[in-house]
């Protein structure tokens, strides 16, 4: 499978494609005064949107500048799509309209000759090398705007982040539909491991805040770290989720067969097939995010063992992997090398059909 992002601005996976006084308004964090503070040394980025619009330029510029940016995504054509199932010019063009969206205050016409000022939350001089990044260097559109839409959440990305994709969303679905059933698990603490943006740990942090549990995310890098903390706080979950930097299960110790949950998204891509990934995932995403050895099954395999371990007896787990082999490969793996330590396992697919996920419980 080639890992893309193309699809994930596309209106389909989002059906209301807002403006950008319905967007802020949307996206507001619910508690305001959460941003204060990040545990950790590294400073994330704040997203496009949710700058102050401290700046301001002539209309006829921002005109100026949008024919260029226009011109620009209109000569790609359909060469990247053919080259790697990258961006063509009509999907650009859509981006080039929510980079609009997300910069300038207000909406404006310009198709209308117009001196007047208006206000910006990027100056044009950023608006041009933004946009260069996002054609020339094929720099992903979720790390230009500094933000990805994913479930009913709008999350911080940037450079040494995995953009999570629409199809991680169902881990939420899996836990939520288990702890509808056990009250057990929606009062225990689960383990969100390799959390990248904090995708999973937030959602899941919602559907487990009204049950008292909680959810412990951990990374190894400290800048994903800070960016998920950030999008905790954005939605003002600290006191259901709890981040630790750390190598997958390393910052667990004290929760060794106390954890009624476990879910990750861990790379999963074999190290051969990374060059041929679309450019805005091989070039620009973490290697360490996407790289799963040889065969793909490094980190699935490290989790399997892992689980077997860290969860309570009836505990759950969701781990997403490249498709049907590797969902195979991973029952097998839990049926022959961990007899006895799982049950109820299921290979679940993704919106595509594709074969994606592994769930099940430990004895």
């Amino acid at each position: 499978m080639k890992l893309t992002l193309t699809s994930v601005y596309r209106p389909h996976c989002f059906p209301t494609l807002l403006n950008s006084s319905s967007f802020i308004s949307l996206c507001r964090p619910f508690c305001t005064s959460a941003l204060s503070s990040v545990p950790t040394g590294v400073k994330p980025q704040v997203p496009l949107f949710l700058r102050p619009p401290i700046y301001s330029t002539k209309l006829c510029d921002l005109k100026k500048w949008h024919d260029w940016a226009k011109g620009l995504a209109f000569s790609v054509g359909s060469t990247f799509l053919h080259s790697d199932n990258g961006p063509d010019s009509s999907l650009l063009c859509r981006e080039l309209k929510w980079l609009m969206e997300d910069a300038v205050v207000g909406h404006h016409s310009l198709g209308v000759k117009d001196d007047g000022r208006v206000e910006m939350r990027v100056d044009m001089e950023e608006l041009y090398c933004l946009w260069r990044q996002r054609i020339l260097e094929r720099r992903p559109f979720q790390y230009v705007v500094g933000c990805e839409h994913w479930r009913d959440f709008v999350l911080s990305v940037q450079e040494g982040v995995l953009i999570p994709r629409p199809e991680t969303e169902l881990v939420v679905d899996f836990v939520s539909g288990v702890v509808s059933e056990n009250e057990d698990l929606k009062k225990g603490a689960w383990a969100d491991l390799g959390t990248g943006s904090g995708a999973l740990a937030i959602g899941i942090g919602g559907v487990l805040a009204s049950g008292g549990g909680r959810v412990i995310a951990t990374d190894l890098s400290p800048v994903a770290v800070a960016v998920a903390a950030y999008n905790v706080q954005r939605y003002c979950l600290q006191d259901n989720i709890e981040l630790r930097e750390g190598s997958w299960f390393e910052p667990l110790k004290d929760m060794e067969g106390r954890l009624a949950g476990l879910v990750s998204n861990p790379p999963y891509i074999p190290s051969k097939d990374i060059s041929g990934l679309q450019a805005e995932v091989g070039r620009h995403e973490p290697r360490v995010s996407l790289d799963g050895g040889i065969d793909g099954m490094d980190a699935l395999l490290h989790l399997c063992d892992g689980a077997a371990l860290m969860l309570k007896p009836g505990g759950f787990f969701a781990f997403e992997t490249n498709g049907k082999q590797q969902c195979r490969a991973l029952v097998d793996y839990m049926e022959n090398n961990r007899s006895g330590s799982f049950c109820n396992l299921e290979i679940r697919a993704d919106f595509a059909g594709i074969q994606r996920f592994v769930i099940g419980f430990h004895q």
